[in-house]
């Protein structure tokens, strides 16, 4: 490598943070992380951190710090109908059972990562205005006025994504038809709740979810339920406990008492999208939710965007700067079939878990069933493929 590659990430999310300390670890790269926000800081509640993103955290080394904030879920995790009847347990763990499934607080996981960082690799106060290639760099423009060149920038700016627009062809989202009421019920208002297990309820046109972050002082839920208002895709529209407990009455009592000790609740828009036909433009590509926003309900988006992380690390590896358009395409290649796929599978489980069927014996044979899916998701090893593709 002639000179160092500079590498900027435009986003301070999740995704973001994780392909900075990924490409942060690499000999002869330098990178730096432009936040919209003025300091770094998820708002919301829990993420679900799955086998699959665990094992990526442990190749960053975080996957201890990342499990002392967090809450570990397991066995006993269960599905339920809506009035309680249960419908099969969970998969929570990798299919060797050494990577498990946790819910962390959203703000507690960008902590970790942020920590991991070098000093002055993030750069708040940032709001992105314009991308231009310019054939041996990628120039960025920002709103405060400030502007800089880089070899390669990687647009992690979330589900409203800046750089998307300069990579493909903008896509409008389409309401998927619910919304989610979300938050953090503190596990001491309900001492019978039980410990370290998630639970889902599945009713018509509607779900439950709860569980455990923070070493389960706090309890996360979410109610998704039909609406045809178009909320905007956000973690802070205030929300009303009533509104919430009138979309859930004649449901499990434990779900209507969990419902009667909520104090403050958000509502969440949720809006689909097709996956991308590509991702890369030149010097510029995507990943996280910028690149394959997903619905929520495989639990998968925050840990998509990890995969992506450790894979364009492992791609960028040794790259010189003029080798970068054909680096990013290698990395979109690797990974644009499985984001794909696990975005459908999200739209189908939401499906699946709104009771969209007939006959609801079809809908809990195949949460049954769910296993091998879901041991699909786990047991990939994003670093191991990307790394095997190189040999190649």
């Amino acid at each position: 490598m002639s000179r160092a590659l500079r590498v900027a990430v435009v986003g301070g999310g999740i995704g973001g943070l994780s392909a900075a300390i990924a490409l942060s670890r690499i000999a002869g790269v330098e990178v730096t992380v432009f936040e919209q926000a003025s300091q770094l800081g998820e708002v919301g509640a829990g993420v679900g951190m799955a086998p699959n993103g665990m094992r990526m955290l442990e190749r960053l080394g975080l996957k201890d710090a990342v499990e002392r904030v967090a809450a570990r879920y397991g066995v006993g995790s269960l599905y339920y109908r809506y009035d309680g009847t249960p419908i099969g347990e969970m998969t929570t763990s990798d299919s060797s059972g050494t990577y498990h499934t946790l819910g962390v607080h959203r703000a507690d996981i960008v902590g970790v990562l942020a920590a991991a960082l070098p000093d002055g690799a993030v750069r708040t106060g940032h709001r992105l205005a314009s991308v231009h290639d310019r054939g041996g760099s990628a120039r960025l423009e920002f709103e405060n006025g400030s502007s800089a060149e880089f070899d390669a920038v990687i647009g992690a700016d979330g589900i409203h994504s800046v750089v998307r627009g300069f990579t493909t062809e903008p896509t409008e989202p389409v309401s998927s038809g619910s919304i989610a009421y979300r938050g953090l019920v503190h596990a001491d208002r309900l001492p019978d709740w039980p410990k370290g297990i998630a639970q889902l309820w599945m009713g018509e046109g509607k779900h439950f979810l709860t569980y455990p972050v923070r070493a389960g002082r706090l309890i996360n839920y979410v109610g998704f339920v039909p609406s045809e208002e178009r909320l905007k895709e956000s973690w802070s529209a205030a929300g009303d406990q009533e509104s919430l407990a009138a979309e859930f009455v004649g449901w499990d009592p434990r779900v209507t008492r969990l419902i009667e000790v909520v104090e403050s609740t958000f509502w969440w828009g949720l809006y689909d999208r097709e996956p991308l036909a590509r991702w890369s433009q030149g010097r510029v590509t995507l990943l996280g939710d910028a690149a394959h926003p997903m619905l929520p309900h495989l639990g998968q988006g925050a840990n998509q965007a990890i995969e992506d992380a450790v894979t364009l690390a492992v791609v960028l590896r040794g790259a010189d700067p003029d080798d970068v358009p054909a680096r990013l395409e290698n990395y979109e290649r690797l990974r644009l079939e499985r984001t794909s796929a696990v975005q459908r599978g999200a739209r189908d489980n939401g499906r699946r878990y709104d009771s969209a069927y007939d006959d609801l014996t079809q809908r809990d044979d195949e949460i049954a069933r769910s296993r091998d899916y879901r041991l699909w998701l786990y047991d990939y090893d994003a670093e191991a493929v990307a790394l095997d593709a190189r040999v190649r």
